[in-house]
């Protein structure tokens, strides 16, 4: 970074990646602050710079060389795991500003050597309490999948026989009994059940009544007259329930039966076409219904409104992949249970492919990556209307 980069940083002010010191000599505060970089995107943290003016406050040469050694030493000492930082100094017109870069940590959660966890909170920090956040802490440095976990008060009792039958016979040819292991072992090597419980992925694959044990888990489906929700008439809704592959084919239903279908060159009596891309539609909801965060207690949201539908997923895109990315085929798998039925049973290839192929079917398109209300929207016009 040279002198014009850090101006134009101080000019844009705090924000939950940049926080500015005058000065820093208390380890423990270090520590803490670098745990909220660590367990959220990372950060920089400016030394020498008034947090409330944004005046630049010069370092000396020994400022620095102690500044730097607490810095290194809360980051090793202060933190748990320990966490490697980068710092740099860059002089602006004979002033020494301290940077400390510290990076998004593989290995959530991190914690001061209190054992307080911290995360950011705008320019600010928080400390995490629920079990439910330091879970997605978990999940999102690779040590948690919310689709592997046990769903207490499921037994066997609650999978639905022939559903899971089909999908083991499609997958491999045979049934269990062909194959010489019981139906109870058949399940236990499918990830389906753990320790005597329906496991989340198998839950919502081959559960018999899913909601009953996880009712947020389901899609809330409105048709909207005029372009926003603040009315309280409506032209159909739904909550749409059931296993995965069956949300997905009565939210489908749902989208048919409220979108228009018009002639586009075809034959006067045949069936028209509808009028925003099939595909489009069917590779987001799937792509909704199979990589949404399960750790978020909340519905997927299905709006469609006169001049625009909406598929808002709860969660955002995870480990700092962004739209640009998934638009070019990348990919982080999220639930990685859901995605192994998901290619054996429905029309998804878990290739990275699919956000893709919904933009080129559909390019009036627009994918949101809401990092703040911890949401991912897929906005599709509706261009006819």
């Amino acid at each position: 970074m040279d002198a014009l980069e850090l101006l134009d940083l101080i000019k844009k002010g705090e924000s939950s990646t940049v926080q500015f010191k005058v000065r820093m000599n208390d380890a423990y505060k270090v520590g803490t602050e670098m745990v909220a970089f660590s367990n959220a995107n990372g950060g920089r943290i400016i030394i020498g710079v008034d947090d409330e003016t944004g005046d630049i406050k010069g370092l000396s040469y020994e400022e620095i060389q102690k500044t730097n050694q607490l810095l290194s030493n809360a980051a090793s000492d202060n933190i748990k795991p320990p966490i490697y930082i980068i710092t740099e100094t860059i002089t602006v017109n004979e002033d020494n500003v301290l940077i400390a870069s510290i990076p998004e940590g593989m290995s959530k959660p991190f914690m001061d050597n209190k054992g307080i966890i911290w995360t950011k909170n705008g320019s600010d920090k928080r400390k995490v309490v629920t079990k439910e956040e330091i879970a997605r802490l978990l999940q999102s440095s690779g040590n948690l999948y919310a689709d592997e976990i046990p769903v207490n008060g499921t037994t066997v009792n609650d999978i639905d026989d022939s559903l899971f039958l089909n999908y083991f016979t499609k997958n491999w040819g045979e049934t269990p009994e062909e194959l010489g292991i019981s139906f109870f072992k058949a399940l236990e090597n499918t990830y389906t059940i753990k320790e005597d419980k329906l496991t989340l992925g198998g839950l919502l694959f081959f559960g018999k009544a899913p909601q009953k044990f996880k009712p947020a888990f389901c899609i809330k489906a409105v048709t909207y007259y005029g372009n926003d929700m603040e009315g309280i008439e409506y032209r159909d809704s739904d909550d749409i329930k059931g296993t995965i592959p069956q949300m997905f084919d009565n939210a489908m239903a749902f989208l048919k039966r409220n979108l228009k279908k018009t002639q586009q060159g075809q034959d006067f009596n045949s069936e028209g076409i509808l009028e925003v891309s099939a595909t489009a539609l069917e590779e987001l909801l799937q792509n909704a219904l199979v990589h949404r965060d399960y750790l978020i207690n909340s519905p997927i949201r299905l709006f469609i409104f006169d001049n625009r539908i909406e598929i808002i997923s709860p969660g955002k895109l995870p480990n700092n992949i962004a739209v640009d990315h998934i638009k070019f085929g990348s990919s982080v798998i999220r639930n990685n249970l859901l995605v192994s039925f998901c290619s054996k049973i429905m029309k998804y290839r878990g290739i990275g492919s699919g956000v893709r192929r919904a933009l080129k079917e559909y390019p009036q398109t627009e994918l949101i990556n809401d990092t703040d209300r911890e949401l991912f929207v897929a906005v599709l016009s509706r261009n006819n209307t």
